[in-house]
C-alpha cells in the first residue's frame, strides 16, 4: 500500500496524480529517509488543488524549472495542478541535511531556494541534469549521484539529533521537550540549539507536527472519533479546545470539517 501520510486528500493518488516511492541507495540511507515522485497529466482546462502537510524534514526536489531545496515548511503545501508536470524529491532524515551545508538549516525553514544558491556551481549542474531528465528513474539517479559525491562523515551530534527525532516519532502522547532532553542526557537549551542547527524547527514543533500527522491519518481514514475530548487526549492534548484550535491553524478547517470532507471523498 502506498504511503500517503501527510497527504490531505489521499484519494487523489492514482486519479489526479501518480505517486511513486523509488528505493534509496543503501549508502544514502544515513542521509535520505525516502525518495518520492509525483507526476500528473490533466485534461486541458482542468485544475485540481493538492494539499500536503509536510514532514519535519528538508527536501531536494527536481521540478520543470530546476532543482530546489525546500526547508521545513511551517504551513500546508497547497498547489493547483494543471496540464502536465512532475516533482521528484529526496526527503532527508531530520538532522541530516545540515552536514551538507555550512549554515544552520533554520535559515532555510519555510523557504524554497535554488540548488545553485545552496551548493554553487555543482547545484546549478544538478539543476540541468535532474530537471532535464526524461523520467523519474533518471531524476532520482541524478539526485543520488549528486548526494553520493557529498556523502559526509557521520558526526556524534548529527547522530544524536537523528536518535532524538526517532524517539519523538515513537514517544507516547503527552511527552514534553524536557522529557526528551532528560532521556538523552542534554539540557533543554542544548536540545533546542541542536534542532535549530540540524532540523530547522524546534523539538516542540516536531512533536506537534507528528501528532498532527497522526490525527490526519485517523480522520482521513473514516475512523475519526466524534468524542473530540477523548481523541484530543489520545494525541497528547490537555483538552479538545486546544487540539481543535491547533488543527484549524495548521489544516485550515476544523477536525470535524476535515473528517466530513474525507468521508465524502
Amino acid at each position: 500500500m502506498e504511503d500517503t501520510r501527510g497527504i490531505l486528500h489521499p484519494g487523489q493518488v492514482g486519479r489526479v496524480f501518480e505517486l511513486e516511492r523509488p528505493p534509496v541507495t543503501a549508502r544514502l540511507r544515513v542521509l535520505v529517509a525516502s525518495h518520492w515522485s509525483v507526476t500528473w497529466s490533466l485534461p486541458a482546462g482542468e485544475a485540481r488543488r493538492s494539499e500536503v502537510l509536510p514532514h519535519p524534514a528538508l527536501h531536494l526536489v527536481a521540478e520543470r524549472d530546476g532543482v530546489w531545496v525546500y526547508g521545513v515548511p511551517r504551513v500546508i503545501d497547497a498547489r493547483v495542478l494543471e496540464g502536465s508536470g512532475f516533482a521528484t524529491g529526496a526527503r532527508f532524515r531530520p538532522g541530516a541535511f545540515g552536514a551538507l551545508v555550512s549554515r544552520p538549516v533554520r535559515e532555510l525553514t519555510g523557504r524554497r531556494v535554488a540548488a545553485a544558491e545552496v551548493f554553487g556551481a555543482p547545484g546549478a549542474g544538478l539543476g540541468r541534469a535532474a530537471a532535464g531528465a526524461g523520467d523519474t528513474a533518471e531524476r532520482v539517479a541524478a539526485l543520488e549521484a549528486f548526494l553520493l559525491e557529498r556523502l559526509p562523515e557521520p558526526t556524534a551530534e548529527a547522530e544524536l539529533v537523528r536518535t532524538i527525532v526517532d524517539d519523538i516519532a515513537a514517544a507516547p502522547p503527552g511527552t514534553a521537550v524536557a522529557d526528551l532532553a532528560a532521556r538523552h542526557g542534554v539540557s533543554t537549551r542544548t536540545l533546542q540549539r541542536l534542532f535549530a542547527r540540524h532540523v530547522g524547527v524546534s523539538p516542540k514543533w516536531v512533536l506537534r507536527r507528528l501528532r498532527m500527522h497522526d490525527a490526519l491519518e485517523v480522520l482521513g481514514s473514516g475512523r475519526g472519533d466524534t468524542d473530540w475530548t477523548r481523541f484530543a487526549l489520545e494525541l497528547g492534548y490537555f483538552d479538545h479546545a486546544h487540539f481543535i484550535r491547533d488543527f484549524r491553524a495548521v489544516v485550515g478547517r476544523s477536525p470535524a470539517e476535515y473528517a466530513r470532507e474525507a468521508a465524502a471523498a
